[in-house]
C-alpha cells in the first residue's frame, strides 16, 4: 500500500499550479464569506494524518452559529470549501488524492482506533479521493473505498480522481455522484 514514486512530486506540481490558478477565486471566496457575516473566511480543525499524526486542516468556513451560510452552501455543493487544504498538501500533511482526513472523534466513533486499522493511516489523507467523491454511503463503504484506493493508487487513478473532482467543482457533487452511480459497470474509475 505504498505510494508510487512520483506522488509527492505530483502533489507539489498540482499545488503550485492550483495556487496560481485559483488565487483569484480564493480571494473572491474570502471576500464573499467576510461580506456575508464579517467573520473569518477560514475554518481550522485538528485531523488525524499519516501514521496517526495530528495536523491542523484548513477549509473555507461554511457555517455561522451552527447554520450553513448562503456562501457556505455554494462552497459545499461545489467542493470549493476544500481549496485552502492545498496549504496542507504543500506542508506534506496531506496529498491531493488520498483517504478522507478524519477527526480523532471520527476515528473513535467508527472504531478505527486499533492497530487493525493502521493500514488506513499508512498514507497522508487527501483533498479528494474515492471516499470524498462517493461520500454519504456509510462507514463500511468509506472503509472499502479507502482500502481500494490505497491498494490501487497510481498516477492514472489519481489523475482520474482529480478530473472527477474538477467535474464536481463545475457541476456539483449531486450531478457527478448520480453520473458515477449510473455509469456502466465497465466504465468505473477503479
Amino acid at each position: 500500500m505504498t505510494a508510487y514514486p512520483t506522488k509527492r512530486a505530483l502533489d507539489l506540481v498540482l499545488t503550485g499550479t492550483a495556487c496560481v490558478m485559483f488565487a483569484p477565486l480564493v480571494a473572491g471566496v474570502s471576500v464573499a464569506i467576510w461580506a456575508e457575516d464579517g467573520g473569518s473566511p477560514l475554518f481550522s480543525q485538528s485531523r488525524v494524518g499519516a501514521d496517526r499524526r495530528p495536523f491542523t486542516i484548513h477549509k473555507f468556513r461554511s457555517m455561522r452559529n451552527g447554520e450553513v451560510t448562503r456562501v457556505g452552501r455554494w462552497l459545499r455543493v461545489t467542493g470549493l470549501d476544500e481549496l485552502p487544504q492545498f496549504v496542507n498538501v504543500w506542508r506534506g500533511e496531506m496529498s491531493v488524492v488520498g483517504p478522507r482526513p478524519l477527526t480523532d472523534a471520527d476515528v473513535q466513533r467508527l472504531g478505527w482506533g486499533g492497530s487493525a486499522h493502521d493500514w488506513r493511516f499508512s498514507a497522508p489523507p487527501g483533498i479528494t479521493g474515492l471516499s470524498q467523491l462517493l461520500a454519504g454511503r456509510g462507514a463500511r463503504a468509506s472503509q472499502r473505498h479507502d482500502r481500494l484506493y490505497l491498494r490501487k493508487q497510481g498516477l492514472t487513478l489519481d489523475l482520474q480522481l482529480i478530473a472527477l473532482s474538477f467535474a464536481v467543482n463545475i457541476l456539483g457533487k449531486r450531478k457527478v455522484r448520480r453520473w458515477l452511480a449510473g455509469a456502466a459497470p465497465g466504465s468505473r474509475v477503479v
